[in-house]
């Protein structure tokens, strides 16, 4: 009977930390669960915009997330870390302050620096195809410098010159030494 109660205490013990490790999350849109972090993977579910999920890892532009008895990978962006609802705090340290920068309201008398998130791994890079259907849609969107001009002249928009950076100067050595 006690050696039942050993992997029972232990696998009860495994459960308890892994909840323990996941961090509450808000969906901000309808969006997709995915197996891999990558739109190109299998969809395993979905999840509606404003559903609770349980956030286990992150990688990339990518969170592992679990809602209801679906776990998958969803858009960063499309996830606000923290409970409460679609006006959550952010995580900090559990899953990183890019989440938390990324995903919740800032404080304007916090001056925050986030890099950007590209989304796109190596895999995805390698997996790249033109597309010209794209490319023909993507052109379609262009106007003419003449356009662009009526267009911000009728939006208040005035021309600005800036002038333009010096030239960079070659490094010089700090000790007669790095010459030779």
């Amino acid at each position: 009977m006690k050696t039942f109660l050993i992997p029972a205490a232990a696998l009860m013990l495994c459960v308890t930390a892994a909840s323990a490790w996941a961090a509450p999350g808000t969906v901000l849109r309808n969006d997709k669960l995915y197996s891999q972090p990558s739109a190109s993977s299998r969809v395993t579910g979905s999840v509606a915009k404003g559903a609770s999920v349980n956030i286990l890892a992150k990688q990339g532009g990518w969170l592992r997330v679990t809602s209801d008895k679906t776990t998958g990978w969803i858009r960063l962006l499309s996830v606000r870390a923290g409970a409460g609802g679609l006006g959550g705090a952010g995580l900090g340290d559990v899953v990183g302050d890019v989440v938390g920068a990324a995903t919740t309201k800032s404080d304007p008398s916090r001056v925050v620096t986030v890099a950007g998130l590209r989304g796109l791994n190596d895999e995805d890079l390698k997996q790249a195809k033109f597309n010209a259907d794209e490319l023909e849609r993507l052109e379609a969107l262009s106007v003419t410098a003449t356009q662009a001009r009526n267009y911000a002249g009728q939006s208040g928009l005035a021309a600005v010159n800036v002038p333009g950076l010096p030239e960079p100067k070659p490094a010089q050595a700090s000790s007669p030494w790095e010459n030779n």
